[in-house]
Formats: structure tokens, C-alpha cells, sequence
């Protein structure tokens, strides 16, 4: 279940809630008791799994050879 941010238009009181996405966007503040809760947009995070990715498959090799290169030459 994806976690929204909302903050409240009247007091600015800021709070998190774990809702499913068919679930309606809350609307009253539970600070102030009013009707003005705004869900926030913020940013998402998300990790990729499994082969064939930058990270896993890409990254390390190019990296490791110039590594290889550098100490060579330190060696010289």
C-alpha cells in the first residue's frame, strides 16, 4: 500500500497515511478539525530487482576495468 503526504491549508499541520489507492483522499485535518487536508506530491522511491539492469549488470564491470587501468599505471 503506497504511503501518502498530506498537509492541512488552515494550521499547515502535516501528517502520513498508509491508504490503498482505491481508498477516497482524506479531507479532515486532525489538528484542527477542518475540511481544507490536501494530499502532497512528493516524490516515490523503487528499488529494481532481478538481472539486466544498470545497477546489476552494467555498472560493476565498466567501473572494475577502470579500476584495473588505474592500478596499472600506479604500479609503473
Amino acid at each position: 500500500m503506497p504511503l501518502y503526504e498530506y498537509v492541512c491549508q488552515s494550521c499547515h499541520h502535516e501528517l502520513e497515511a498508509l491508504q490503498k489507492i482505491s481508498d477516497k483522499p482524506l479531507t479532515d485535518c486532525p489538528a484542527c478539525h477542518t475540511s481544507t487536508l490536501v494530499k502532497k506530491v512528493s516524490a516515490s522511491a523503487f528499488h529494481l530487482k532481478g538481472d539486466g539492469w544498470y545497477v546489476t549488470d552494467f555498472k560493476n564491470k565498466k567501473q572494475s576495468t577502470v579500476d584495473k587501468k588505474t592500478s596499472d599505471k600506479a604500479t609503473s
